[in-house]
């Protein structure tokens, strides 16, 4: 067997049975899902740096939505949470659409 010893998708083990293969799971703490999912959070944002076409792009992009839901699920909010902060914040500072670089600022 190939050990992976990491967090997948909840649908992963049924995939790997659908093949006629055998998988070894557990269900992770708290504390030990927070660090997984940071983990996750990581490779899936290296993942995105490698892509080079917009399709791979969009895809990996997805793969960190799905890692920031299950983190903010922990943290006890949800999507609309999320979507009402990043908005709020947005409104106050602005989003990254014009794609300015700040060089310098006076302290």
């Amino acid at each position: 067997m190939i050990k992976y010893n990491k967090l997948v998708r909840d649908g992963i083990p049924a995939l790997i049975a659908s093949q006629g293969k055998a998988c070894t799971t557990r269900v992770m703490d708290n504390g030990e899902y927070i660090e997984a999912l940071r983990a996750k959070l990581r490779e899936e944002a290296e993942e995105y740096f490698k892509t080079e076409q917009d399709k791979q792009s969009l895809e990996e992009l997805a793969d960190l939505l799905e890692v920031i839901h299950a983190l903010a699920a922990v943290h006890g909010g949800d999507r609309e949470q999320l979507e009402q902060i990043r908005t709020e914040k947005a409104e106050r500072r602005g989003a990254f659409t014009e794609r300015i670089f700040l060089l310098q600022a006076e302290e």
